[in-house]
């Protein structure tokens, strides 16, 4: 299994920016990074290939590592966004049952 020392900062979100190098395919992204839960180099295996990007520079992957974490991003999102309105339908049903 290769690993691969990259360094970049995630977004917020833990998105990348993605920069295309039209060269060799690679794109250019940038993790944040921050001194509490963004901190760690972010880990990315894909075809038995491991990444490991650093947080906080920029650093060229290959696009499939950037669509990686894209995805993750998006999905993340969208699974607070789904927590966020189950509960607030618990709580609604909450008041509409106890007359709260």
């Amino acid at each position: 299994m290769d690993k691969k020392n990259e360094t970049a900062a995630p977004e917020q979100t833990e998105a990348a920016e993605a920069v295309q190098a039209p060269e060799d395919g690679s794109v250019l992204i940038h993790l944040f990074k921050d001194n509490d839960r963004y901190k760690d180099p972010v880990f990315v295996q894909i075809n038995g290939k491991a990444y490991l990007i650093q947080r906080g520079v920029d650093v060229r992957v290959p696009r499939a590592v950037a669509e990686v974490l894209e995805n993750q991003a998006k999905a993340r999102e969208e699974a607070a966004t789904r927590s966020e309105q189950l509960a607030g339908e618990f709580e609604q049903r909450t008041r509409e049952i106890f007359g709260v």
